[in-house]
C-alpha cells in the first residue's frame, strides 16, 4: 500500500526496443525471442513511420553503414546497388531515403546495439534486461 503524495520507485528495466516491420520474418524472431524470455520488447514498426535520423545515426556510428545493409535482399538488388561503391556516409543516407535497404531487425537496449538475426548479441542484451529488473 502506498502512502499519499509519494511516488512508487521508478523502474531501473532497460527497455528493449525493436526496429523492423511486423511483416519481416527476422523482426518476428527478435519479438519471439525476448517474448520466451519474459521480457517485453517494444516494436518500432518501420511499415508506419520509418526510422528517425538520429536513432539511424546512432547504429552507423556504432555498428557502420555496411552492417546494417541488407545487401542480400530484394531492395538493395531491385536499387541496383550490387555494384556500386559507396563510403558509409553516402550509404547512410541511401539507408535513410529506402529503409527497404536496412538489414532487420535492428534492436536497441541501452548502449547495446545489433542488426539483423544476432541470437548472441540478444541474449547478451536479454541478460542485461534482466539484471537490471
Amino acid at each position: 500500500m502506498s502512502r499519499p503524495g509519494r511516488r512508487p520507485a521508478a523502474s531501473t528495466a532497460q527497455v528493449i526496443q525493436i526496429f523492423g516491420r511486423a511483416d519481416d520474418q527476422a523482426t518476428r524472431a527478435a519479438l519471439r525471442f525476448f517474448k520466451e524470455r519474459r521480457l517485453t520488447p517494444h516494436l518500432v514498426d518501420l511499415g508506419r513511420k520509418p526510422i528517425a535520423l538520429g536513432e539511424l545515426r546512432r547504429f552507423v556510428e556504432r555498428l557502420g553503414a555496411t552492417a546494417l545493409a541488407d545487401t542480400d535482399g530484394r531492395a538493395w538488388k531491385d536499387a541496383g546497388l550490387a555494384y556500386l561503391t559507396m563510403s558509409d556516409d553516402a550509404l547512410a543516407e541511401r539507408l535513410l531515403a529506402n529503409q527497404r535497404l536496412l538489414r532487420l531487425p535492428l534492436v536497441r537496449t541501452g548502449n547495446r546495439l545489433a542488426a539483423g538475426k544476432d541470437e548472441a548479441a540478444w541474449r547478451a542484451m536479454a541478460v542485461l534486461a534482466v539484471e537490471v529488473d
